[in-house]
């Protein structure tokens, strides 16, 4: 089932919650299945596409899916508590229901990245579309080059999943870097923001670079790419913005002339790089 071949695309679809794990006091992930049996045999995503998740008679909001896409039972979405769709999602347990359907929009490069260095970086608390990414990498170790992990958040209390970046540095060509604009005790990264991480990282001319993160960090870091030898087009940014329908209708989501639901959430970096950062778009 995709988004863009479902004969009904608003409509929710019924899933149940097999498994709620609570990643930081903030963040949680939903193992859902489709409670129709026919609908989860034939769901089929991208790493990097997105669901709209729903609580009936509260509303719906967009949840990137972050499990593996040869998954066949569950799929897996990380959520920060925040509003009134995901603060109610927050309160849920194993055999709750919620609506879900998609997925939707552009997901990363993979099938370009094959034979290729991966240079991920990302900011911000968790960046649920980049784990999406790992995950599938690692389970395919022998199709990619070298993988190159980089966060950045802005204080090392923030840093969640501490325990799958130390499992992410065990696997054979793979550099994992961490970096907190603002330290604590115990911290084991850098201070300060993410580029700082760029002199200890294996990026060279011709990796494929994935970002997701704030829009003013993701033009910093390209521009640093940039100076690094990284050519424009092998850049993709993961963009967030308030998507209503997920189905270019609403509006609510436009960048310029795309609309992120439908024409992203993934773009190549030289489609936005005269947007990012501007007011207004």
């Amino acid at each position: 089932m995709r988004g863009d071949a479902m004969t009904e695309p608003q409509l929710l679809h019924e899933a149940v919650v097999i498994e709620r794990i609570q990643e930081s006091p903030v963040i949680f992930t939903l193992r859902l299945s489709f409670t129709d049996p026919e609908l989860q045999a034939g769901y089929r995503f991208e790493p990097g596409q997105f669901n709209m998740v729903g609580l009936y008679g509260v509303g719906q909001s967009p949840i990137s899916i972050v499990s593996d896409p040869q998954d066949e039972r569950l799929l897996d979405h990380t959520i920060r508590g925040l509003g009134r769709v995901t603060l109610g999602l927050s309160r849920l347990a194993a055999g709750d229901r919620v609506g879900l359907r998609g997925p939707y929009g552009r997901g990363w490069p993979l099938a370009q990245a094959q034979g290729r260095d991966i240079v991920l970086i990302t900011g911000g608390l968790g960046c649920a579309p980049a784990v999406s990414v790992i995950r599938y990498v690692l389970r395919r170790r022998e199709r990619f080059g070298y993988l190159t992990i980089l966060q950045g958040v802005k204080h090392a209390d923030d840093l969640i999943w501490r325990r799958q970046y130390a499992q992410w540095s065990a696997f054979p060509d793979v550099h994992v870097g961490l970096a907190a604009d603002v330290g604590a005790p115990g911290w084991f990264g850098v201070v300060g923001p993410v580029t700082a991480l760029f002199d200890q990282a294996p990026i060279r001319a011709g990796s494929l670079v994935m970002m997701c993160g704030p829009e003013i960090m993701m033009r910093v870091v390209a521009a640093e790419l940039v100076r690094r030898g990284i050519d424009e087009n092998d850049m993709w940014l993961s963009m967030e913005r308030n998507m209503h329908c997920a189905t270019g209708l609403c509006g609510h989501c436009q960048i310029g002339p795309h609309f992120v639901c439908r024409d992203g959430p993934v773009f190549r970096y030289p489609e936005l790089k005269a947007l990012l950062g501007e007011r207004g778009f």
